[in-house]
Order: structure tokens, then C-alpha cells, then sequence
């Protein structure tokens, strides 16, 4: 069973004079499936549909055709309250409360209390390294530092899904690296996490498939390896070749010649191929880059 079905999605929002009015399609038809375990990326230009479909996906928005699954039940069914968490991009939390308060008061709002709910706060703080904070309150938390609490809170139910809208909006580098080793160890825990992220580097170190959204499409999807291998070149690995070597690469490598392989372009390479010819396809502008 996959841990994700969205299925001909379709959503579409009231036009600038209301429902009488032409609506604006922010998802057109977009179907993807992810198994359990490991981490899908979304990746898009601004407005192209990320947060929607992840907002349809934990229930917060209706699609007004075609179905959102999480393991097996639609993504409003009340049982899958305790499937997922989610981080939105801009999440609120009460300033006055310490990191400890507020994963505690999350925690009781799943329905954790006692020792088990001490355990896992202190679990939690220790995952995303804010033990040291943990009796400071929140007003004086950096960006990157409610980021951090806001996994923390996503995760405090123990979800089998994760689900995180642009994590690291607004992080600094420091912050950002910090998140993403979060990330990779949430993924080698077993979670399923969906993310959607404008830093195409971490999608591409993190992630093990990911999908491109324009304009409400879906104009790429598949493993990072299927997405970045280039069939039109070749790259050679050598072990500290010399300069007569690499005059003769292939007749005098001998043992240092270690084999060739598809070379790989990069993730905002495909990215930006794709965006390109879907927008010639629909006749509007490309983006520059």
C-alpha cells in the first residue's frame, strides 16, 4: 500500500469577482503515488500548485475532482489525524510558551500525558538539537530555531507521513544544513516524508524522487537518477590520472581506469528544461535562469 495516492486531481479558486466569475486553476489533473519510507520532493516556481496540493493532501482543502489518498483512506478521514504531520510554510506559535511548553501542549493535543509525554518531548528536542532551548520561550527563537520546533511538533504523534511546505523558507545556510540532517534522519527512521522546497540543492541531496509542477501540471516526476542522467555524454573516473594518461585515456588507463557512467545533469537543469518547454507548449513567457 503506498503511503500517498493523489489521484486526477483537479482545483480551481473563485476569480477577482467571485464565483460568477472565471475561477483560476492552481492544480490541473496531477496524479502521483508515493510508497512508505524515503522522501518525495515537490519542486515549482512560486504559484504553480505546491501548497495546494499539500493542503488537499492533510485535508485542509477539498479537490473538486479526483481523490487524495493516505494509506489507503481519503486525506479527510479522521483516522488519518494520527498518519500525518504537517509543517506549513509559515507556521504560528503562541510567542509566550518555551520550546518544552509547546511540544507539550501539542503532545496533549494528540492525546500523549505523563511519562510517555515527557519522554517524547525530551526524544524530540534532542532530534532537532534544541535541548538548550528548551526553557527559553519562543519569542526569542530564531527563524531557523521555530522551524526546528515546528518538526518537532509535526512529529510529535509519531505520523507515518510527514508532510513539509518549504521547511526551510527563510533559514539561514547554517539553519538550512541543520534541517536538512533532521530530514535525512527522520528518513532513515522509516517516516515518509513530502516536501516541497525552492532550494533544488537540498531536494536533490535529500530526496530519493521528486515531481515538477508548472502552472498547475505536472511536467516531470521520477527518481533522482532517472531525472539527472544525461544519455547524450559520458563521464570516465580515473584515479589521479597523469597528463600522459589522459592524452590516451581509454589504450593506457590499465588499473587506474575505474569505468564510465551516464553523466548527470543537475536537479535545476531538468528543472528549468522542463518549466521551459511547458511554457512554450502553453505560449507564455519562460523564466529567466
Amino acid at each position: 500500500m503506498n503511503a500517498v495516492d493523489i489521484c486526477n486531481v483537479h482545483k480551481s479558486f473563485p476569480g477577482p469577482w467571485g464565483r460568477g466569475s472565471s475561477g483560476v486553476y492552481a492544480v490541473k489533473g496531477v496524479s502521483l503515488s508515493i510508497p512508505p519510507g524515503g522522501v518525495y520532493g515537490l519542486i515549482g516556481p512560486n504559484g504553480s500548485g505546491k501548497s495546494t496540493i499539500m493542503k488537499m493532501l492533510v485535508g485542509l482543502l477539498a479537490p473538486h475532482e479526483g481523490s487524495c489518498c493516505v494509506y489507503g483512506l481519503p486525506a479527510t478521514a479522521a483516522a488519518n489525524r494520527r498518519e500525518i504531520g504537517y509543517l506549513p510554510e509559515n507556521p504560528y506559535f503562541y510567542k509566550f510558551l518555551t520550546g518544552e511548553e509547546t511540544l507539550r501542549f501539542y503532545g496533549r493535543l494528540c492525546g500523549l500525558g505523563g511519562k510517555a509525554l515527557r519522554a517524547r518531548v525530551e526524544e524530540l528536542l534532542e532530534l532537532v538539537g534544541l535541548q538548550d532551548a528548551a526553557k527559553r520561550r519562543l519569542g526569542g527563537y530564531s527563524k531557523g530555531m521555530l522551524q526546528r520546533i515546528g518538526l518537532a511538533q509535526a512529529l510529535v504523534q509519531r505520523p507515518r507521513l510527514l508532510v513539509l511546505d518549504e521547511p526551510t523558507a527563510g533559514v539561514d545556510p547554517i539553519g538550512s544544513r541543520l534541517i536538512r540532517d533532521i530530514i535525512m534522519d527522520i528518513k532513515r527512521s522509516g517516516l515518509t516524508v513530502f516536501l516541497c522546497s525552492h532550494l533544488l540543492e537540498q531536494v536533490q541531496e535529500v530526496c530519493d524522487r521528486v515531481g515538477i509542477l508548472y502552472q498547475g501540471n505536472l511536467i516531470a516526476e521520477g527518481s533522482m537518477a532517472e531525472l539527472t542522467n544525461d544519455t547524450h555524454t559520458q563521464e570516465v573516473l580515473l584515479r589521479e590520472p597523469s597528463a600522459e594518461l589522459l592524452c590516451r585515456i581509454r589504450e593506457l588507463a590499465g588499473e587506474a581506469y575505474l569505468g564510465d557512467a551516464p553523466a548527470r545533469r543537475s536537479l535545476e537543469a531538468v528543472f528549468l528544461a522542463g518549466i521551459r518547454a511547458k511554457a512554450e507548449e502553453l505560449g507564455s513567457t519562460p523564466p529567466r535562469g
